[in-house]
């Protein structure tokens, strides 16, 4: 039984149907914040949905592309510790060896011993992980214009200050819960 879903299950109900069971289970909800916050659930559910199939058709998995991210955004050289990588999205060493593993395995990383501290391990992006970076940011870069084309300059501008705020707002709260607003900056 793998992630293809039930055929013969209803529909997921919609966000209006959502929020009226809500409110008709528990009369205390304000169906302004359940909107938002639902509506911020589906929407990160299917974008992810639709980058992993992006990246599946690049060959390579959602969580092979977060090891490439992890790697570009810490610039040139593009080398960091697998367990500073793994603490940056938030996995154990265990699952971060078996994914560097496959990636090492596929030519995306290297891994090495640091030369300066023989005991530490790097892992390093190919130029292979690199080009395969690109295309990903490239494929989701017309499926982002597309996303959010209905919006204006300033629309998507306010979108992100308060899609902004509100990470703040949760990272302050929950620091320990693995957010990375630095990602977003």
């Amino acid at each position: 039984m793998g992630d293809t879903a039930d055929a013969t299950a209803p529909p997921e109900p919609t966000l209006e149907e959502q929020i009226a069971a809500y409110q008709r289970e528990f009369s205390d909800l304000d169906p302004q914040v359940e909107q938002v916050v639902s509506a911020l659930g589906r929407l990160n559910r299917r974008m992810n949905v639709a980058y992993g199939r992006q990246t599946a058709t690049l060959g390579i998995s959602n969580a092979e592309w977060e090891v490439l991210k992890a790697l570009v955004l810490s610039g040139a050289p593009y080398r960091l510790g697998p367990g500073e990588i793994a603490k940056r999205l938030g996995l154990t060493p265990a699952a971060m060896t078996h994914r560097i593993d496959r990636m090492v395995a596929e030519g995306l990383v290297t891994r090495d011993r640091d030369e300066s501290n023989r005991v530490r391990v790097i892992i390093e992006l190919t130029d292979t992980g690199r080009e395969k970076w690109l295309e990903a940011m490239r494929l989701a870069t017309v499926f982002e214009e597309d996303l959010l084309q209905d919006l204006s300059g300033d629309e998507r501008g306010l979108l992100g200050e308060l899609l902004t705020r509100l990470l703040r707002r949760v990272e302050d709260a929950q620091p320990d819960a693995g957010g990375r607003l630095s990602d977003l900056e």
